[in-house]
């Protein structure tokens, strides 16, 4: 008798739930930061304190990667997003209770927790993709599972500055952040409830060849143990390239998001354009995530799509970099965008590229592994480039981030186009392993 494959249609409800969580975990990243004068004057605490709240996310994810990839991995998708959303509505509710002067110790506890949540959900959307969808949708699913967490951040750079006026009144502040980080909170707490009753872990029939293939190698042990599975995986040419081009695109986007609000403050009302040049960068960061991932499923070129995205991030953040010193916010509106959308754009591009070099290797520790890469870099740019800001100036900062940028195109170059694992395995036609497929 035959195996089965089954395309269902609550794919998409399982995706869109699981974008739902990303989304309102990625809201709290930048919180702080994007208000950030705001946040100094009412915790009465310095920038670097207000850039540990971004940069919190970052250092956790380094050294618990590993064993929150393993949780996903061995537990499966439904344990690891509900245990992610738990630890979000811990985070979330114990900031509610920091809205006062003399408590920014108990709001980074809060902060800290939702950080370390972030990591049960971050390396979620390529395995979610491949465990649900067929191969011809696999990338564009990734896509919109990335685009949940980059709807966070669009969320996290517009609803601060709106919320919270730049005032000197710490009452009005603390009454305003208590309102944010109410409405933060309740919204972490409908979304756990909707994964609790609704999300399933995978279906009961694989979606495509290559998953089957997949699941067939993992249960006849194949794939290794997990730390055999990582040792193998970085031994890999072609991955640990990408690895590091990876990283430094992360670490540069998260360099420039920490400290917008500081570098656009000197603007006439740079408090609240900071918000919304944010939020211009991370639209277009969600338009290009999309449109690369169906790029890649229509055309299954990675790395020329790689080489392109990244030549355009370079153009984009040296566009940048005139745009703030020439001084014309509509410059720097429109060159965001345009970096968004090829910067940010590339995480959907590095997610499936790793998956089709790295085959058929799980795409949990693959993810994981360019997550954690992405997050210490992101760690260092912050540092560096915050560090530089104040004595160098914002355009020798963002000059230091382009060439960065530069680096990891010129990493990139030398992956192979032709070593798509995971593209061979599903072409196995069905006759030949005894498989039948069908669309729900």
């Amino acid at each position: 008798m035959g195996e089965h494959c089954r395309v269902y249609r609550r794919r998409w409800v399982m995706l869109c739930l699981f974008a739902l969580c990303s989304c309102a975990n990625a809201t709290h990243w930048i919180q702080y930061s994007i208000i950030a004068n705001v946040c100094m004057y009412y915790y009465d605490v310095s920038a670097l304190y207000i850039n540990w709240t971004s940069m919190i996310y970052m250092a956790v994810y380094i050294p618990l990667v590993f064993p929150a990839s393993w949780i996903l991995e061995r537990q499966g998708l439904r344990v690891s997003v509900i245990l992610g959303a738990a630890m979000m509505c811990v985070g979330a509710w114990i900031k509610v209770w920091t809205a006062q002067p003399d408590q920014f110790a108990l709001t980074f506890l809060g902060q800290l927790i939702v950080g370390v949540a972030q990591m049960f959900t971050l390396g979620v959307p390529a395995r979610l993709a491949a465990i649900w969808f067929p191969q011809h949708q696999v990338s564009t699913a990734c896509a919109i599972g990335v685009f949940g967490n980059q709807l966070g951040i669009a969320i996290g750079f517009l609803v601060p500055p709106a919320v919270v006026d730049d005032v000197k009144d710490k009452e009005v502040i603390g009454e305003q952040l208590h309102m944010l980080y109410f409405g933060m909170a309740l919204a972490a707490s409908i979304v756990l409830l909707l994964l609790v009753l609704l999300f399933e872990a995978r279906p009961p029939l694989p979606p495509s060849m290559a998953q089957l293939i997949a699941l067939k190698k993992a249960g006849e042990g194949e794939g290794g143990h997990y730390l055999s599975s990582i040792r193998q995986l970085l031994q890999n040419r072609d991955f640990s390239l990408l690895l590091v081009s990876f990283g430094l695109n992360i670490g540069v986007f998260y360099a420039y998001s920490t400290l917008l609000n500081q570098e656009l403050v000197s603007f006439p009302e740079g408090f609240q354009h900071a918000g919304r040049v944010g939020l211009t960068l991370v639209v277009g960061g969600v338009i290009g995530s999309v449109v690369w991932g169906v790029v890649l499923d229509k055309t299954h070129m990675y790395k020329e799509t790689t080489l392109g995205i990244y030549i355009m991030a370079v153009v984009g953040m040296l566009g940048y970099t005139f745009a703030l010193y020439s001084q014309h916010l509509v410059l720097v509106y429109a060159t965001s965008a345009f970096l968004g959308f090829f910067m940010n754009g590339y995480l959907t591009v590095g997610y499936e590229f790793g998956a089709e070099l790295t085959f058929p290797h799980a795409e949990t520790t693959t993810s994981g592994l360019l997550n954690a890469v992405g997050e210490l870099c992101g760690m260092a740019s912050v540092l560096g480039a915050g560090a530089m800001l104040e004595p160098y100036g914002s355009t020798f900062t963002n000059l230091a981030l382009t060439v960065i940028l530069a680096m990891g195109l010129v990493l990139s170059m030398p992956i192979s186009k032709t070593k798509l694992r995971r593209l061979a395995a599903s072409k196995v036609r069905p006759e030949e392993n005894h498989l039948h497929i069908f669309q729900e």
